[in-house]
Formats: C-alpha cells, structure tokens, sequence
C-alpha cells in the first residue's frame, strides 16, 4: 500500500485562499468513487493561521505503480486545476507501508 502525501501553499487573500481550497477539497473527496485505484482520500485545510501551507492531501493506493494512474485520470487533472493559478508551492511524499 502507497501512501501519497502532497501539500500545498497558495497565494492570494486569506478569504481566496480558504475558499480554493474548500474548494479542491471537495473535488478531491469525490475522487475515490471515480478512479478506481485509488482506495481512500483525506484532505486537510489548515486552520492555524501561524502555519505557510494551505491544505494537505493523504491519498491511498494499492501499489508505487498507481500513483501515476492517479495522477493523469482525467477527475485528477480536473481537480488539480482548481489550484492551478492559485499555487505557490507544492510538496509531495510517497511511502509504502
């Protein structure tokens, strides 16, 4: 089992910020039922305002080899371009356990 970790940092208002990734995160939450590698999604929206990432993302797959599968399916991409203009950085782990 995979466990893909990725934060992100955003840029704009605070109110712009909170509201992209509300938004992310939903469209990240759906993506369970839509790709079928992927075995489970958790996303965090930072609420300490004393900390420089916005939101945070653990997603589970069965294998290394589904990450990429993951990553290209069409739901993802859609997702991901939710953050596109709004994204500063981005940090990403990937660990089997």
């Amino acid at each position: 089992m995979v466990k893909h970790i990725v934060m992100f940092k955003l840029h704009g208002s605070d109110e712009l910020r909170r509201k992209i990734a509300e938004d992310f995160k939903a469209a990240l939450l759906a993506l369970p039922e839509k790709i079928e590698c992927l075995e489970g999604m958790e996303v965090g929206v930072n609420d300490n305002p004393s900390e420089d990432w916005d939101v945070v993302l653990t997603a589970t797959l069965p294998a290394m080899k589904d990450v990429p599968v993951y990553a290209k399916h069409p739901a993802h991409v859609a997702a991901a371009a939710i953050l596109g203009p709004y994204k500063e950085m981005r940090a990403c782990v990937d660990y089997e356990i």
